[in-house]
């Protein structure tokens, strides 16, 4: 489905201005699940239409020094990747949330109305995804091997259904109906780089004097990052928390050195 008349530049494009757009709707208070819908559709069809800015094979061409298949010079490539990790630091995954065809395919499939299977302890993911990104390195680097490619993301965008990696991946996003995001979570090379930018962010979602310690949020977030002494690096601004909240402005979207912790 991919048209290779469309250049993959105009997938970064909308990445970008989609980026900016997010970012206007939570610091203006304003971000709602149902307003992220039309970005998540949007990105995947980004995807399906120019297989970008699914970032995850970005980087991983950057890495092989596929200038062809990357359609731009590898240093503007990797340029481009440092600045949207550089942007974590500052505003969180937003890039994660809705942006990247990846993340927004998982999440639309998890709307599905089917039974959810419990969330992992937030540090486990991160464990298991700092292996992969050393496989995701050696592979790279030493055999010129393509993980990515392996697991099927471009099969699947490119729907090449006669490649057994097309239905590995399509097993993943199958699973990822009752499991929140197994790719993003457990798989993605460059979600290991911007999740530890996302936890030191200077924007993030806190608790303020309205919490009532209710913990409708913590109950809510599919990644644990709602719950005490959480690190923020998992959380994907997917709105849940703020939509179960019951206090108007006990979460919130800001500058601050304080994460979502019960009681603050």
């Amino acid at each position: 489905m991919v048209v290779e008349s469309i250049p993959k530049a105009a997938g970064f494009i909308y990445g970008l201005l989609a980026f900016v757009a997010l970012i206007g709707l939570w610091y203006s208070g304003r971000f709602t699940r149902r307003r992220a819908i039309p970005f998540l559709i949007a990105s995947a069809l980004f995807g399906f239409l120019v297989f970008a800015p699914v970032f995850p094979y970005q980087l991983q061409l950057a890495v092989l020094g596929d200038t062809a298949a990357l359609g731009a010079p590898v240093p503007m490539a990797l340029g481009m990747l440092i600045i949207f990790i550089g942007l974590a630091l500052v505003f969180g995954r937003i890039i994660c949330g809705q942006v990247c065809p990846v993340g927004a395919v998982q999440e639309l499939m998890y709307l599905l109305p089917v039974k959810k299977h419990g969330r992992a302890e937030s540090r486990t993911p991160v464990a298991v995804r700092a292996g992969v990104f050393i496989v995701f390195l050696a592979a790279a680097l030493g055999f010129s091997g393509n993980l990515l490619e392996f697991i099927g993301v471009p099969a699947f965008f490119h729907l090449a259904v006669a490649s057994v990696s097309f239905f590995i991946f399509l097993g993943i996003l199958l699973l990822s109906a009752t499991v929140y995001r197994p790719f993003c979570r457990y798989v993605c090379p460059y979600g290991a780089l911007l999740a530890p930018a996302a936890s030191k962010a200077l924007y993030q979602l806190r608790r303020t004097e309205a919490c009532i310690e209710c913990r409708k949020c913590e109950r809510a977030c599919p990644t644990g990052e709602a719950d005490p002494d959480a690190r923020i690096g998992e959380c994907y601004l997917c709105g849940r928390c703020m939509e179960v909240c019951p206090v108007e402005g006990a979460l919130v979207y800001g500058r601050s050195d304080k994460k979502i912790r019960s009681g603050e």
